[in-house]
C-alpha cells in the first residue's frame, strides 16, 4: 500500500533514501531527474542547507522509499515540481501517486520532465498538463561525429575580456544579469548571494568566469561562466559546459555573444576536455542558429508541463 507525507525537513535517514533513490534514476535513465538547484537541494538534506520554501513529498510501499517529488515554492505565483519513481516500480501507479500529491498540495504546479521521458507525458497528459516549454540541450561535438576546429577568438574592438575578479565584480555581474535575463523564469532575479552559492560550488573556477568591459566606460558588457562536470552515473567522461552568457541589452549588436562563448570554448579546450554541451530555450532560433555554427547540436530536450 502506498503513503505519502510532504516534509520540509527530512530526517538524515529519509536523506539518504532520497538520494539513493536519485542515483537510482540517474543511472536507469541517463539522466538527472532534477536540475541543478533542485540537485543542490537534494545534498543539503539532512543537514544545514536548501532553499527554505523547498518542499519534500516521500512516497512509501511499506518501508521502501518508491518515489519522491521536490516541490519548488521558491516563487509563490509559480510552484516547480520535479520527480523520480524507482525504476523497477515504473508503471505500477506510483508515478500517478506522486502527480496526485504535488497537484492536491499545489493545485497550479507545473512540472519539469528532464530527458522527455515517455512516462511523463503520459502522466501530464493524464492531469490535464500541456508541453509549454522545452529547454535544448546542445552538444559539441553533435553524436557520431568530431568537433570541427573552434574558430579564432576575435574581441570587439574597445572590449577587454578578463576573468572575474572574485570579491570585486559579482555586483557588476549581478546588474548585467537580471537586465539580459529579465524575462527568463529562472535566471532573472539573480542576488549577490546567488552568484556566493555558484562560487561556493566545487566546479567554481574564477578563471573560467569570462568577463567583457568596455575600455573606454570601464562598464561590465556580458558575461560568460563557464563550468565542468565531474565524472558521475549521468557524465561518463568529464564534461564543459557553456552554463550561462549574458550581454547587457544596451551593449548588443556589437558581437559580444559570440566572442564570450568563443572566449569559453577556447577556456575548456585549454583543460582538454573533447565535449562542451550548454542548455537553450528549444524556440531561441537565433542562439540555436548561433551555436550550431559552432558545432552545437540537440541531443537532449527538458520539458516543463503546466495547465
Amino acid at each position: 500500500m502506498l503513503t505519502s507525507r510532504w516534509s520540509s525537513t527530512p530526517t538524515p535517514q529519509e536523506a539518504d533514501r532520497v538520494r539513493a533513490l536519485v542515483s537510482a534514476v540517474a543511472a536507469a535513465d541517463g539522466v538527472d531527474a532534477f536540475a541543478e538547484p533542485a540537485r543542490r537541494d537534494i545534498a543539503a538534506l539532512g543537514g544545514a542547507g536548501g532553499r527554505p520554501r523547498s518542499r519534500h513529498l516521500l512516497v512509501h510501499d511499506g518501508t521502501d522509499l518508491v518515489g519522491y517529488a521536490l516541490l519548488d515554492a521558491e516563487d509563490l505565483d509559480d510552484p516547480v515540481a520535479e520527480l523520480a519513481v524507482l525504476p523497477e516500480r515504473r508503471r505500477r501507479g506510483v508515478g500517478a501517486a506522486v502527480v496526485d500529491a504535488v497537484l492536491q498540495e499545489s493545485p497550479g504546479a507545473r512540472f519539469w520532465a528532464h530527458g522527455d521521458h515517455p512516462g511523463a507525458a503520459r502522466l501530464a497528459e493524464r492531469v490535464g498538463r500541456r508541453r509549454v516549454r522545452e529547454l535544448w540541450r546542445m552538444r559539441r561535438p553533435a553524436p557520431g561525429h568530431e568537433a570541427p576546429p573552434l574558430p579564432e577568438l576575435v574581441v570587439p574592438e574597445g572590449v577587454t575580456i578578463d576573468p572575474l575578479r572574485v570579491g570585486r565584480d559579482e555586483d557588476a555581474v549581478v546588474a548585467v544579469n537580471n537586465r539580459a535575463f529579465s524575462w527568463h523564469p529562472e535566471q532573472s532575479g539573480w542576488t549577490r548571494a546567488d552568484v556566493a552559492e555558484i562560487e561556493a560550488e566545487s566546479w567554481f573556477d574564477a578563471a573560467g568566469v569570462l568577463l567583457a568591459w568596455d575600455t573606454a566606460t570601464g562598464d561590465l558588457l556580458g558575461f560568460h561562466f563557464t563550468k565542468v562536470h565531474e565524472v558521475s552515473a549521468t557524465v561518463p567522461e568529464p564534461l564543459g559546459e557553456v552554463y550561462v552568457v549574458g550581454v547587457d541589452p544596451a551593449a548588443q549588436g556589437r558581437g559580444l555573444g559570440r566572442a564570450l562563448t568563443l572566449a569559453g570554448l577556447h577556456h575548456l579546450a585549454g583543460r582538454g576536455l573533447r565535449t562542451t554541451l550548454l542548455y537553450v530555450e528549444g524556440d531561441n532560433a537565433p542562439a540555436i542558429a548561433t551555436y550550431r555554427r559552432l558545432g552545437f547540436e540537440r541531443d537532449a530536450v527538458d520539458v516543463s508541463y503546466q495547465r
